[in-house]
C-alpha cells in the first residue's frame, strides 16, 4: 500500500463545487499531525480552515495560493510513514522527493531542522494554552474518522534571533522532560520574550479583531485570556498610547487601488461576491418584488433600551435598536405566519420556525448568516445570538451551515446613515425588512411638534405569496411594536 496519499479538496457543504486557496499553513517537508489545519480555503460562502486527513510529512503541494480548485481535485500529498526510508515511483521505496511533482527541490537542510523547537512537557501549562499539549478534538469535516492517537502539539519553529534558533534542538530522547521552552515570540505585537496565555481560537479571534493580547489582563484559569476578554477589548475605544488599526469599510481594500495605463482597475468576481451577484440576479428576476415604507416614532423604544442596559443582568450585553427590530419581526410573524414562507412552484411552504437572517457587510462581500429557530429565543438569548453572529461575520469565519436555511431577513442600512432602501429578497425567502437610521426629527406628538427619535422601515416581499394587505398589516405590526414595545409586548403575549 502506498505511503503517499493525495488529499483532494473536500466538499465543504451546501453543494459548493469549488474553492480558492487563500493560504497554505504548511510547506513541503513539514511534519504534520492528524487534524492539524493545513490550508485556508475561501468558498462562495465563507473562508474555512481545512485540517489534515492524515499525519505524516508534506510530500508535495499541487495548488498554489490564489488558485481556484474544484472539489475532488488533489491539493496536497502526504507521506504517512516518513520514517520508513526513501520513496520510489510507486510511493513505497526509492529516491525521496520533497517538492512539487517533477521538481528538484532539496530535502530540508540541517540548519532548517535545527530551527525546530521541541514542545514543552505536558503539565507545564494548562491544556489548550499556547505552548501546551493540545487536547484531542473531533474532526471538523465529515468522513475524517475519529482520532486514535494521543494528542500532542506539533513542533514549533523558532523565530530567528531567539535562543531556540541559536542552537540545534535536542532529540526527543535527549530532551529534558520538565524543561520549559524558551519565551515564545508573540505574534500579536512582534515582541519577543512575552508569554501570553491564550488558547489558539482566542488568539485567532484577537488577530481577526485587531486586539493586542499583551495589553490584556486575562480572567480565565491561571490568568489566561478568554474570548470574552478579547471581545470586551474590541468594543472598548483604544487609548492614544495604543491606537486601534484603521477601520476599512467592508468590500474596500486597505491598499490604494492599482490602476493600469488605461486608468482602470479590474477586480475578479469570485467567492462571496460572485455568489451574492448570482443570487440577487436570480431573485430579482424570478420573484415579483413589492416594497412598502413606514416611518415610525421610536422614542419609547430608545428609552426602553436605556432602561434595559441599566439592568444588572444586561450590563455586559450588547444592546442596540436592531435587537428590538428583530424582536418586533419575530412577534409580527406569529400574527402573520404566511410572511415566513417560500414559493415552491405548485405550493407555498409556510414555516413554523424562523431562521432569522441578519445581513452583514464583510471584507469578502455581503453575507446573510441566520439565527436558527430565533422565534423560540428569549430576548437575552436573542441578544447573545446576534452578538455572536456579528462577531463571527466580521472575523470572516461564518460557517456555510450558518448561512443556509434562512426564512426571513433584516438588513440594517441605518448603521451607514441611510434612511431606508428597497432590499432584494434572499433566494427562497418571501420578505426582507430594511431598518433605517434613527434620527432626531420634528414630530407631532400629543398635538404638539416636538423633537422625537424617528426611523423609516422598508419591507420588500414576494407578491406571489404576500399581497398588499398582508404585507401592510405585517409592517404596521412591526412599527406598532417599535412605537411602544412595552405595551405591545403585554398585549401580544
Amino acid at each position: 500500500m502506498s505511503r503517499i496519499k493525495e488529499f483532494p479538496l473536500p466538499d465543504l457543504g451546501e453543494g459548493l463545487t469549488e474553492g480558492e486557496i487563500l493560504k497554505w499553513m504548511v510547506a513541503v517537508g513539514d511534519t504534520i499531525e492528524l487534524n492539524q489545519p493545513i490550508v485556508e480555503v475561501e468558498t462562495a460562502k465563507a473562508a474555512v480552515e481545512i485540517p489534515a486527513k492524515w499525519g505524516g510529512q508534506v510530500h508535495a503541494i499541487f495548488q498554489e495560493e490564489g488558485a481556484t480548485v474544484e472539489v475532488g481535485t488533489p491539493i496536497i500529498a502526504i507521506d504517512t510513514d516518513p520514517g520508513a526510508g526513501p520513496i520510489d515511483e510507486s510511493g513505497v521505496g526509492g529516491p525521496a522527493t520533497t517538492g512539487q511533482p517533477g521538481s528538484d527541490l532539496p530535502t530540508p537542510s540541517a540548519a532548517s531542522l535545527a530551527a525546530v523547537r521541541v514542545a514543552p512537557a505536558e503539565g507545564v501549562v494548562e491544556p489548550g494554552m499556547e505552548g501546551s499539549p493540545a487536547p484531542a478534538r473531533t474532526p471538523v469535516l465529515v468522513g475524517y474518522g475519529p482520532r486514535t492517537a494521543a494528542a500532542k502539539r506539533r513542533p514549533r519553529k523558532a523565530v530567528p534571533g531567539t535562543p531556540a534558533a541559536a542552537a540545534p534542538a535536542p532529540t526527543a530522547a535527549a530532551a529534558p522532560a520538565a524543561t520549559p521552552a524558551p519565551p515564545v515570540h508573540d505574534r500579536q505585537n512582534g515582541a519577543a520574550g512575552t508569554v501570553v496565555l491564550a488558547k489558539p481560537p482566542v488568539r485567532k479571534l484577537a488577530r481577526d479583531l485587531g486586539v493586542d493580547l499583551t495589553g490584556l489582563t486575562g480572567s480565565g484559569p491561571l490568568g489566561s485570556i478568554t474570548r470574552e476578554d478579547v471581545q470586551r477589548a474590541a468594543e472598548t475605544p483604544a487609548t492614544p498610547a495604543a491606537e486601534a488599526p484603521a477601520v476599512t469599510p467592508a468590500g474596500v481594500s486597505a491598499a490604494a487601488p492599482s490602476f493600469g495605463p488605461d486608468r482602470e482597475q479590474r477586480i475578479p468576481v469570485k467567492g462571496v461576491r460572485k455568489l451574492t451577484a448570482e443570487n440577487m440576479a436570480r431573485s430579482a428576476f424570478t420573484a415579483p418584488h413589492v416594497t412598502e415604507f413606514l416611518t415610525v416614532d421610536v422614542t419609547r423604544s430608545m428609552r426602553a433600551l436605556d432602561r434595559l442596559r441599566a439592568q444588572r443582568d444586561w450590563r455586559d450585553v450588547r444592546v442596540s435598536p436592531l435587537l428590538l427590530v428583530a424582536k418586533a419581526v419575530l412577534l409580527a410573524v406569529r400574527r402573520h405566519p404566511m410572511v415566513n414562507s417560500s414559493w415552491a412552484g405548485d405550493e407555498i411552504v409556510v414555516k413554523e420556525y424562523v431562521n432569522l437572517g441578519i445581513a452583514a457587510a464583510t471584507e469578502r462581500g455581503l453575507i446573510v448568516p441566520n439565527i436558527k429557530d430565533a422565534g423560540r429565543l428569549s430576548l437575552r438569548e436573542l441578544a447573545d445570538a446576534m452578538t455572536a453572529l456579528v462577531q463571527t461575520a466580521k472575523s470572516g469565519r461564518t460557517a456555510p451551515a450558518d448561512m443556509a436555511g434562512g426564512t426571513l431577513t433584516i438588513t440594517n442600512v441605518g448603521v451607514f446613515g441611510v434612511d431606508t432602501g428597497t432590499p432584494i429578497l434572499p433566494p427562497g425567502e418571501s420578505a426582507i425588512l430594511a431598518f433605517g437610521a434613527v434620527r432626531e426629527m420634528p414630530w407631532v406628538h400629543k398635538g404638539k411638534v416636538k423633537p422625537r427619535q424617528v426611523t423609516t422601515l422598508g419591507l420588500s416581499f414576494d407578491h406571489r405569496i404576500i399581497d398588499g394587505e398582508l404585507g401592510s398589516r405585517f409592517l404596521a405590526d412591526v412599527g406598532a411594536f417599535l412605537a411602544d414595545p412595552e405595551a405591545t409586548l403585554l398585549a401580544w403575549t
